[in-house]
């Protein structure tokens, strides 16, 4: 398990970008953390890690967004998800297989789904306006 806390967002951010780096093609990021915790602003620290070229931003309406690049990524937002078929139908499992980092923001509605990909899990604690725990297991 890996804990860090950061002060701002460009922390976060910064964070992030390293982090990246340690990943290997097809990882699969499981994200919990409150409305505002800061799980776009990682994901857009590690989509610039991997070398995406496209802009970041919440998959709130989209549910997928995916970000070409060195390292593509594929950003979920699970909010509405709550079954393997509606996994499917996003995508979910074909960018896995092709070799993309899927990172995927509110996690817990699929969790028992996500367990069977042996994901990494981060949570995102917001301990004041700036102040963030991030716990990567």
């Amino acid at each position: 398990m890996q804990q860090i806390i950061t002060h701002s967002r460009q922390e976060t951010v910064d964070f992030a970008r390293q982090y990246a780096k340690t990943l290997p093609a097809g990882a699969l990021l499981a994200f919990t953390g409150g409305l505002g915790a800061g799980k776009t602003a990682f994901c857009q620290g590690l989509a610039e890690g991997l070398g995406c070229t496209d802009p970041v931003s919440s998959p709130t309406f989209a549910i997928v967004n995916y970000y070409r690049g060195a390292r593509p990524m594929a950003h979920f937002d699970l909010y509405r998800i709550h079954t393997e078929g509606d996994l499917a139908a996003a995508g979910f499992y074909d960018y896995l297989d092709m070799g993309a980092v899927v990172a995927c923001e509110w996690s817990e509605n699929c969790a028992e789904l996500l367990a069977q990909e042996q994901p990494i899990r981060i949570r995102i604690e917001r301990l004041d306006e700036n102040t963030r725990r991030i716990t990567i297991d």
